[in-house]
């Protein structure tokens, strides 16, 4: 079995490190966030004695169907606010259910199973996402060019922290990884219809200057990369941008 040399392993590890660094995980917040694809149910809790304000990320409620008790103090009620396209649920103190269900049509087409359990909470949001909409937007911004020059655009959109129509952006709080003098942290993290692009902090902790080289960084589906510094001296950081496929389409 042949032996990998002492450069192939760093440039191994170091990828590697970037991998883990790029395993973010969510904060917990007051609101409820949801994703949901067409016709899917979604479960959410609303409040038992406040407004629950149902919104759609870059759509809008049409329509709500519900059955009726027929009696008032035994039915949730349903508005709907036309300006925002938002619903907001209400639920009466002598409501004898501990869960509601209704089905919701949205102004893009799509329908929603929402089954909401009640629960003594404050008035609360849920923002729903179909994934399937931001990614028609992203795929959009990427085929305005070649595929080549579009990841090109994702490494100067990064560059200059900005937002990309359609891509979802995730920053990181995971600590660095250790790869041997070297400390490697996820800043940020794009997912589009078809290109992914990290943006990776590297700092040098040993005694010695180091040359980084584009090759440590890239995988095999690297469609472009920049090192704003290569040459680290002893305590110093630089940025890497780094764009290719995004294998996460579909999942």
């Amino acid at each position: 079995m042949a032996c990998q040399s002492p450069r192939r392993r760093h440039r191994a590890a170091l990828y590697s490190a970037a991998l883990l660094a790029a395993c973010a995980t969510s904060a917990k917040a007051a609101d409820q966030f949801r994703q949901a694809a067409d016709g899917s149910s979604i479960e959410c809790a609303v409040s038992a004695r406040e407004l629950t304000r149902f919104a759609l990320i870059d759509d809008q409620f049409a329509s709500v169907s519900k059955i009726s008790s027929g009696t008032p103090y035994n039915d949730f009620a349903v508005t709907n606010e036309p300006l925002r396209g938002d619903i907001y649920v209400s639920v009466p103190e002598t409501f004898a259910a501990r869960a509601i269900s209704f089905f919701a049509t949205t102004r893009k087409g799509y329908v929603y199973k929402l089954a909401c359990k009640i629960e003594p909470i404050p008035a609360v949001q849920v923002f729903i996402a179909n994934p399937a909409i931001a990614r028609s937007k992203a795929a959009d911004w990427e085929h305005e060019t070649p595929l080549s020059t579009s990841a090109v655009r994702l490494i100067q959109a990064m560059a200059n922290d900005q937002t990309v129509e359609g891509f979802e952006v995730r920053q990181s709080a995971n600590p660095p990884t250790r790869v041997g003098d070297l400390e490697v942290r996820l800043i940020a993290d794009y997912r589009g219809a078809s290109l992914a692009g990290q943006v990776v902090r590297i700092a040098n902790r040993g005694p010695k200057r180091v040359t980084l080289a584009e090759a440590d960084l890239a995988p095999a589906d690297t469609l472009a990369i920049t090192i704003v510094d290569p040459e680290l001296d002893p305590g110093s950081s630089t940025t890497a941008l780094i764009v290719g496929i995004n294998e996460g389409v579909g999942q």
